[in-house]
């Protein structure tokens, strides 16, 4: 009711709209967004989807037309009693197969976070990988409390000049008009969290997001006590910086944790996502220390409740710091815990490279008692990776095991889609959603005929590609795009063309240029007269990455090119909503890092459960997921060393010989069937096995009880022993 007070044109008997608004809960559920598109269609699409700032543009009579509408009326009531089911239910999946209350929680540590475009606290795969984590865990009611920051100027956004070079742009975030709270005290005013930094005192700010019943807390430095250096903190991801970089984590994890204990949010144990919160960790073992505890036996308590989950194959990206800047920063913190500055500064050293300064990942696997990769690959790499840690061990015995990464269905499953799976699987598995990771409800997809999945593809292939259209027609009339970048922006591409997708951060080792190792070759492929191809590309390079930039820059110029007939096509500022529309629309998913770099993936099973066909490497999550007749997969013998020439063949052969020629073998009724067999093959084996439900239950199952022990309806810290996985 409180928030209601903010929205004065609003009448009470649709004051449910605010709340509604203020909880991400509808951006998985497409009936509740239909609510507010229906007030305005076009103030919804030029608040790009965003409730709050619809709510507080449209006028008092539009409230009232609709408060006057009864066919309005019972959409809004219908939807509002589902809300608010959802939100009062008190038992799910998790408390019927554990017996237990949410006395206390698992508390979920990540730098960002990808939950929707109206809160731009994401850079990649490892913000949406944690978004999917929170809407699943609210899902299957798994107690969890997360913490992040406020970035006040989110991740980039993408302007790319008429040379193809890419332009940084701050947008800063609009607070008041984004789907996040401020947290106040008990008097009304805002919340601050004051901690020593260094050789001073931060105050914090605190935000609320509602994830449906996950409460997602975010650090925010922008106090007017704070010098300007430290109020530019949480101000944008991944500061380039390094003493920077420090001092946001140093926020994340020791300010995270003061957080939730002056919210009184009490938690069990820890899930870091990432190392950029393990100072949480350094918290935990001060918090053991002052009650008693020795260092050693602090390391084997806080090990007993933490988990760790690693994103990355390669040493470089971990992050790493001078140890005489650890020092600077946390020597203060170091003496309260009464360590030596050796015992302090030797938790997060590498074994074999102790000079290179103290990394984050190590201080997370030496504080840590549970650690995963993020598929079956990654964690043989990873076990590879930090095997000095276990000198002692073999390699296939260090202790760090995998749980593949997965997508939250509901997010990423296109609504019509969704109500196409709702006909032909509703005999048998009325309640399939529920059960979306169950492999045997997908065998039902093969019932689904052939045209109807067709035609539902194609529209939405014509969807993605008028879209990019509207867009560069806007960015054209605006004077933000120059004429002779409409085409390589997508002017001319076109829906009745075989369109292969590419999508990415445009990092070196994920080879978004490999298909132009032969430009004469690609030429001829893209220009066949009788079988045409088309390619998509969207990404952002880091703002630090130059050799990314330049990638970016080759592939915007091959797009203008005359000779690719405008059959390249780079669509600028990718973000989660580009993302919807590209892994709904395009025919194939292309895929081609140089192996083993890719830890997991997730786009790719974002486009296999909406029908589209992938074409990978044989890396990451595609090794679990390729089947032989699902999609393609090439560059497995490929030989050591450089294999570009030999992968980029591969690639080529693989559209020549296969690709196209089944998706243009058309029956007399136009139909692509053995194309379509393959979208079915696609949709089957990758939906349930890859959903960020199979994933969530994977580390319930086999985490977190293991880090909760159940009490009645309560749950207390398990006992600890010190050995945890190890």
């Amino acid at each position: 009711m409180e928030r209601y007070r903010e929205f004065p044109q609003i009448p009470e008997r649709l004051s449910g709209l605010v709340d509604l608004a203020y909880n991400l809960w509808w951006s998985w559920h497409p009936e509740a967004r239909l609510l507010f598109k229906q007030l305005s269609t076009a103030l919804w699409k030029e608040c790009v989807h965003n409730p709050v700032r619809l709510l507080r543009h449209l006028s008092p009579e539009v409230f009232e037309a609709a408060a006057a509408d009864p066919a309005y009326l019972h959409r809004y009531d219908v939807i509002m009693h589902r809300f608010r089911r959802y939100m009062t239910e008190k038992n799910g999946w998790f408390q019927e197969v554990y017996g237990c209350g949410p006395a206390l929680r698992i508390a979920y540590f990540s730098a960002e976070y990808g939950l929707h475009h109206s809160l731009p606290f994401y850079a990649g795969g490892l913000g949406f990988l944690a978004g999917d984590h929170l809407k699943e865990c609210s899902d299957l009611h798994v107690p969890l409390v997360a913490v992040g920051f406020m970035y006040s100027e989110g991740y980039l956004h993408q302007h790319l000049l008429p040379d193809g070079w890419q332009e940084n742009i701050v947008e800063r975030l609009d607070r008041e008009a984004a789907p996040i709270t401020r947290v106040t005290g008990p008097g009304g005013e805002p919340l601050v969290i004051r901690m020593p930094l260094v050789d001073s005192t931060i105050a914090l700010y605190v935000w609320r997001v509602d994830v449906g019943r996950v409460p997602l807390f975010l650090l925010d430095t922008d106090h007017p006590e704070n010098p300007p250096e430290y109020r530019m903190i949480s101000s944008r991801l991944y500061s380039g910086d390094r003493e920077l970089r420090l001092r946001q984590e140093i926020v994340l994890g020791i300010g995270g944790r003061r957080m939730l204990a002056e919210l009184g949010i009490e938690f069990a144990a820890v899930h870091l996502n990432e190392g950029h919160p393990a100072f949480v960790l350094l918290s935990l073992l001060h918090e053991r220390m002052q009650a008693g505890r020795s260092f050693e036996e602090a390391i084997n308590d806080v090990r007993g409740i933490s988990i760790f989950t690693t994103h990355t194959p390669v040493p470089a990206g971990f992050d790493v710091f001078p140890e005489e800047l650890i020092a600077r920063s946390l020597g203060q913190y170091r003496d309260e815990l009464g360590v030596s500055p050796e015992q302090f500064l030797a938790l997060g050293r590498h074994p074999e490279a102790p000079e290179q300064g103290f990394n984050m990942a190590m201080l997370a696997l030496r504080l840590c008692g549970h650690a995963n990769a993020v598929s079956k690959r990654h964690g043989e790499v990873s076990r590879a990776l930090f095997h000095s840690l276990w000198p002692d061990r073999p390699v296939p015995e260090v202790p760090i095991s995998s749980i593949t990464n997965g997508v939250h269905l509901p997010t990423w499953l296109n609504p019509r889609i969704a109500a196409l799976y709702d006909r032909y699987f509703f005999e048998t598995s009325p309640n399939w959603q529920e059960e979306h990771d169950v492999e045997a409800i997908w065998a039902f997809v093969e019932s689904i005929p052939d045209r109807e999945l067709w035609e539902i593809h194609v529209s939405l292939k014509n969807k993605l590609l008028n879209r990019i259209r509207e867009m560069r027609r806007r960015a054209y009339a605006a004077g933000t795009l120059a004429p002779a970048s409409l085409v390589a922006q997508g002017g001319l591409l076109n829906p009745s063309v075989l369109t292969i997708g590419f999508a990415r951060r445009f990092s070196t080792y994920k080879r978004a240029d490999l298909i132009f190792s032969d430009p004469e070759r690609l030429r001829r492929i893209l220009t066949n007269p009788l079988r045409p191809v088309q390619l998509l590309f969207a990404g952002k390079a880091h703002p630090a990455d130059e050799e990314g930039k330049r990638l970016l820059q080759r592939i915007y110029q091959f797009a203008g090119r005359p000779e690719f007939e405008g059959r390249i096509a780079f669509m600028e500022d990718y973000g989660e909503q580009t993302a919807q529309y590209l892994v709904h629309g395009v025919d194939v998913w292309l895929n081609n890092p140089c192996p083993p770099l890719e830890a997991s993936g997730t786009s790719g099973m974002k486009a296999a459960m909406n029908g589209v066909v992938n074409c990978s490497i044989l890396d990451g999550w595609w090794l679990e997921g390729f089947d032989g007749e699902n999609g393609w997969a090439f560059g497995q013998d490929a030989p050591e060393g450089d294999r570009t020439a030999h992968d980029a063949n591969a690639l080529y052969s693989l559209i020549e010989n296969e690709i196209a020629p089944r998706y243009y073998d058309t029956g007399l009724d136009g139909i692509p069937h053995a194309w379509v067999r393959m979208m079915k093959a696609s949709i089957r084996t990758c939906a349930p096995r890859f959903s960020a439900r199979r994933m969530v239950k994977e580390y319930v199952e086999r985490y977190y009880p293991q880090l909760l022990s159940c009490a009645g309806s309560d749950f207390r810290v398990c006992p600890v022993d010190g050995s945890g996985d190890r």
